[in-house]
């Protein structure tokens, strides 16, 4: 177990524009070392670097979209590469391992003797961190860092995996310290927060869901990037249903054969059918939207 860091505070930065790389970084750190600007240098260096490699012992046709301007290891919105996060924790000594490879097999097994994760899908990467023995997810779309159970470590990682993130371990001395831990070294997205106070913003975030929903649902449907549906896209499904519903039995009229018996409706299910398919959703209020006269006529001719 690594010792006490930070005077057993977290540093957590909340996310900014594109920038969950940066805020990845600096939580596995745990402090503001890194700017964006530091990590736009280091993916400058690093297409220099790439162009440099493609034209030795190629011709500049072969080099291809390495020889133009644009940067492959930086976006224009601010996503960088997982080589920039590499050579960022590269300075402190850490490496970054993907999780699916040999030399990390035993974190795969028992991923609570490692310190710290970097997980990433999309446009979209966080870290998760073992700060003062205990595990929390330092994700920047959360509003603060969120424990994490090492049970729920295990199973939380075999579920991003399932959902197609790219994992990767990260190993080596860690810095036990921030050297500018302080209020002012804050980067304007970083905050430190006492275990404490980490907890409370978090059950107050999970209060003020509507539904109120147990803090490992809210992290479930994160990891699946599944938005929750909206009130409105409830009852559109629910005037769909009722379409549906209003079809199928217009079909059943249509396909039965006319009534003989002599105590039925005189007027032919066709009609009605026609009627019912014609007709528009229900209102919120749960009135039918056929008029109630037409009901009342319907009804005082089949008594």
């Amino acid at each position: 177990m690594e010792g006490a860091s930070n005077g057993g505070m977290l540093y957590h930065e909340v996310q900014e524009s594109k920038l969950c790389a940066v805020h990845c970084v600096n939580t596995v750190l745990q402090g503001p070392f890194f700017s964006e600007f530091d990590l736009a240098a280091l993916a400058s260096d690093l297409d220099s670097k790439e162009r440099q490699m493609m034209l030795q012992g190629t011709t500049t046709a072969a080099a291809g979209d390495f020889l133009s301007e644009e940067s492959h290891n930086v976006s224009l919105g601010g996503d960088f590469s997982i080589q920039v996060l590499e050579k960022a924790l590269e300075v402190w000594d850490l490496q970054v391992i993907p999780l699916d490879c040999p030399v990390a097999e035993p974190a795969q097994i028992d991923p609570e003797l490692e310190n710290a994760f970097i997980c990433h899908l999309h446009d979209h990467w966080f870290c998760i961190r073992k700060v003062n023995g205990e595990w929390y997810n330092f994700d920047s779309l959360y509003a603060a860092p969120q424990h994490f159970s090492k049970f729920y470590l295990s199973a939380y990682l075999d579920s991003l995996k399932g959902s197609g993130w790219s994992i990767f371990l990260v190993r080596g001395n860690f810095p036990k310290e921030c050297p500018i831990f302080s209020s002012e070294a804050s980067n304007g997205y970083g905050q430190w927060l006492s275990p404490e106070d980490a907890e409370r913003i978090t059950k107050s975030c999970n209060l003020t869901q509507a539904p109120p929903q147990r803090n490992n649902m809210s992290q479930q449907q994160h990891t699946e990037r599944m938005p929750s549906l909206a009130e409105t896209d409830l009852q559109m499904l629910s005037d769909m249903e009722d379409e549906d519903l209003r079809a199928a039995i217009a079909a059943s009229l249509m396909d039965s054969s006319p009534a003989t018996a002599s105590g039925e409706s005189s007027i032919p299910k066709t009609e009605i059918a026609a009627s019912l398919m014609d007709s528009s959703p229900a209102t919120a209020s749960g009135e039918s939207s056929i008029p109630k006269t037409e009901n009342k006529d319907i009804s005082e001719k089949t008594a």
